[in-house]
């Protein structure tokens, strides 16, 4: 992954020669010209290292470190200053800034310190996601679903049910969960619910006795009886007939089950994970799913926000995904270039994290430089900003001939978000797509916080 690197200085000759320099130096950098501008980037994009000018109007880099403790916005901070007031330095130090770098300064001394504090960055990155078995990801919306884990980690829920589009990860966090949690010492055994016809479904679940149905010729074992003392994974439960959808929640209740054919009651001893891309809620309404089963595997709802809500991480993704693509076909590959990984990042990602891997995979085939360009791109990504403003996916507005006030547009969207959602603000941030920071940040702007 391309470190990005954001520069806060009035002073737009300084701007530009830290920069050039940097951007040659193989960073990605984008430039604020004041405390303001660099909240919103901030707020919409956390980069990987902050230089920060002290000495600015309105809002000083001090105002600007304070605002970054009060979000709790983890990224280092290298100041920037002409001013060597050793109160200023203390202070800023105690604000959180990780160097104090003097006016006029070496751009090579900047540049060792960068690469320094992304460093530092990276390794607890990689830390942080050892610790979560390899499920990346560090945006805001993701947070519910890491404070549920570390929930799971000491309680031995009964059910979870996972909810999301397809392609978000429902089965890398179903692992994660058994692999985090009381029964990791168990085994770990997965069915997908739509490859299957409801007969063998039911075969494979709760096993059979020779003789049950033509063809079984001997006694087997289903997985519910095979997963004793660990997990089972039910993915898209959403398409299991409703008639096994009676005899799974029987068995859930009662903790008890008979294989097919069989009168023998054995005891489940299983966790279930089960995780869908429905809308249950609306399936139970419509008939399609048992409103009791509904209930009973609703006990620990864990949505994973897709993709587009935590655009944020596709620079991470991206890597991770790469490192594993060089090995895979020899390459090396060191990342994606700064275009190109703005294209990444617009896409509106309908296949989420599962189309994402599809991309970085045929963009590593076709790639013979050391980074991944715009013309290994798939063509509807390099051109989406090409297309008609009414055909661009997950955008309902159109713009019209006169313009508009965005800034009005914002507010009076936030504005609608928290009415509808009574002040929620964790609600409100989930309607607008952005994080909770973003969104008290918003607040703040348009003086909204009562």
């Amino acid at each position: 992954m391309t470190p990005h690197v954001l520069i806060v200085d009035d002073e737009e000759l300084i701007r530009w020669s830290l920069s050039e320099h940097l951007s040659s130096a193989g960073f990605r950098v984008t430039e604020a010209s004041n405390g303001a501008a660099a909240l919103d980037q901030i707020a919409e994009a956390t980069p990987d290292c902050i230089l920060l000018d002290l000495t600015m109007p309105e809002m000083t880099g001090l105002d600007v470190l304070r605002r970054l403790r009060e979000k709790e916005v983890a990224v280092p901070v290298l100041v920037l200053t002409a001013d060597g007031n050793v109160g200023t330095a203390v202070e800023a130090t105690q604000l959180g800034a990780r160097a104090y770098l003097t006016k006029p300064f070496e751009l090579s001394e900047v540049e060792t310190a960068v690469r320094d504090a992304v460093a530092a960055r990276q390794v607890a990155a990689v830390d942080r996601r050892a610790a979560r078995g390899g499920f990346i990801g560090t945006a805001p919306s993701l947070d519910p679903v890491f404070e549920t884990l570390d929930r799971l980690q000491e309680v031995d829920a009964p059910t979870v049910l996972l909810l999301g589009e397809s392609g978000t990860g429902k089965d890398v966090l179903a692992r994660l969960i058994h692999a985090s949690g009381p029964r990791k010492k168990g085994p770990f055994l997965d069915i997908d619910c739509a490859s299957l016809p409801a007969t063998l479904i039911e075969s494979e679940l709760f096993g059979h006795e020779r003789g049950a149905f033509t063809d079984a010729r001997e006694r087997k074992r289903g997985l519910l009886e095979v997963s004793d003392g660990g997990t089972l994974f039910l993915d898209e439960i959403g398409e299991m007939p409703l008639e096994l959808q009676a005899k799974l929640l029987r068995a859930i209740e009662s903790r008890t089950f008979r294989r097919v054919g069989g009168v023998q009651h054995l005891s489940l001893n299983a966790a279930i994970v089960a995780a869908t891309n429905r809308d249950l809620a609306a399936e139970v309404k419509a008939g399609r799913f048992r409103e009791d089963l509904y209930f009973r595997l609703h006990v620990v709802p864990v949505r994973i926000p897709p993709l587009r809500e935590r655009r944020t991480d596709i620079p991470a993704l991206v890597d991770h995904m790469l490192d594993q693509l060089n090995v895979r076909f020899s390459k090396t590959i060191t990342g994606v270039d700064n275009e190109a990984m703005a294209m990444l990042r617009a896409w509106n990602w309908p296949g989420n994290v599962r189309e994402l891997r599809n991309v970085v995979e045929r963009a590593a085939i076709f790639c013979t430089d050391p980074v991944v360009r715009p013309e290994h791109l798939p063509s509807e990504i390099r051109f989406a900003e090409r297309l008609a403003p009414a055909a661009v996916e997950g955008c309902p507005f159109v713009l019209p001939d006169e313009g508009v006030d965005l800034e009005a547009v914002d507010r009076g969207l936030l504005l609608q978000a928290l009415d509808r959602t009574g002040g929620n603000q964790s609600q409100a941030a989930r309607l607008l797509g952005i994080s909770r920071y973003a969104l008290r940040y918003r607040m703040e702007k348009y003086d909204l916080k009562d």
